[in-house]
């Protein structure tokens, strides 16, 4: 009899002890779901937007090693008396650029996804003194789909007879961004000035600039 009870006390410890064990596991994945895994996703955003950004910068270094310049993608047409009358974009090469951009990206973002990088624990924990430390949780950068590569411009005024034209890359890329507990896609944007120039016009005999926000307070010259 005494036997029994001790094998039944026996069995009883080990049931609250398994059970005790469960409840800590359960707990300890519920924090991790609810505190570190999103902190250490957005901080493999962070992270995978700091590394694309890199790697479309060095990209467009290595296709542009040996410069560029305005008048490479735009040319000009003058009136007798110098003024523009016509711009016309030199397409072939912005098209082998764009191509050239794309594929060196791709490239590159390969590159990264073989290689390993990590992102310490301690940053994931938000502790400032810690943010450094700890152990290191791999993070997995996966490029997704095509990098798409286009030229933009847009015209800025400089003066009352100026204008500056500016050309950039505007580069889109998708990954996919691996880390401990989580995944995720990111779609990052990068802008990448090439060249830019000022176009001088003519001076106006008259010239007037009214801030948008006074111009319903003008009074009106006749009623």
């Amino acid at each position: 009899m005494y036997m029994y009870k001790k094998r039944k006390y026996i069995k009883q410890k080990v049931m609250l002890l398994i059970a005790i064990i469960l409840i800590l596991v359960l707990g300890t994945i519920v924090y991790v779901d609810e505190n570190i895994a999103p902190t250490v996703q957005a901080l493999g955003d962070l992270k995978a937007h700091e590394i694309t950004n890199k790697v479309v910068n060095s990209s467009v270094s290595d296709v542009l090693e040996r410069g560029l310049a305005y008048n490479d993608l735009i040319s000009t047409t003058h009136d007798e008396e110098g003024n523009i009358t016509m711009m016309q974009a030199n397409t072939i090469l912005m098209n082998r650029i764009a191509s050239d951009v794309a594929l060196t990206i791709q490239e590159q973002l390969d590159e990264v996804k073989a290689s390993s990088k990590h992102i310490p624990l301690g940053s994931a924990l938000g502790s400032q003194l810690l943010a450094k430390y700890g152990p290191k949780l791999n993070l997995g950068i996966s490029p997704i789909g095509v990098v798409d590569v286009n030229f933009a411009s847009e015209f800025d005024q400089s003066g009352i007879n100026q204008t500056r034209h500016r050309i950039y890359l505007t580069i889109n890329s998708e990954v996919q961004v691996i880390v401990p507990f989580s995944s995720n896609r990111v779609n990052i944007a990068t802008h990448v000035p090439l060249v830019e120039t000022v176009i001088v016009g003519k001076v106006p005999q008259n010239y007037i600039q009214v801030p948008e926000d006074k111009f319903l307070n003008i009074t009106p010259l006749y009623e």
